[in-house]
């Protein structure tokens, strides 16, 4: 499957999750991590948690299997490695002390398609 479509999937099973601030970044000019970041966040452990639930069982409706999964049990910054992929799901107060959109700043903006941008 390809890297677009597994980002707009793990964005909808955020949306579906209510975590806010959903970005995409492009990664492939800037990194040798991975292809794309996806980065959200919820605003206390259980949505955090959910996030990364909704995005675990999103993969596993369409086949596409996990990496990684790291951080679920604290469950202030839970990383899904989904090869390419990585999805980064912050608790809201952890979101702004890392500041990865800044860290990343030379990575361009991917579009996603989701109900709020409908």
């Amino acid at each position: 499957m390809e890297n677009k479509t597994i980002i707009q999937l793990a964005a909808e099973a955020c949306d579906d999750k209510r975590a806010e601030d959903i970005i995409a970044l492009d990664m492939n000019e800037v990194s040798l991590v991975a292809d794309y970041f996806l980065i959200c966040h919820g605003s206390n452990e259980r949505q955090v948690q959910a996030i990364a639930r909704g995005i675990k069982d999103k993969m596993e409706e369409n086949d596409i299997s996990l990496k990684r999964l790291e951080g679920f049990e604290q469950a202030r910054w839970i990383l899904v490695d989904i090869g390419d992929v990585v999805c980064h799901i912050f608790h809201k107060d952890e979101r702004s002390y890392y500041n990865l959109e800044r860290l990343w700043g030379d990575a361009a903006p991917v579009s996603l398609q989701l109900e709020d941008n409908k």
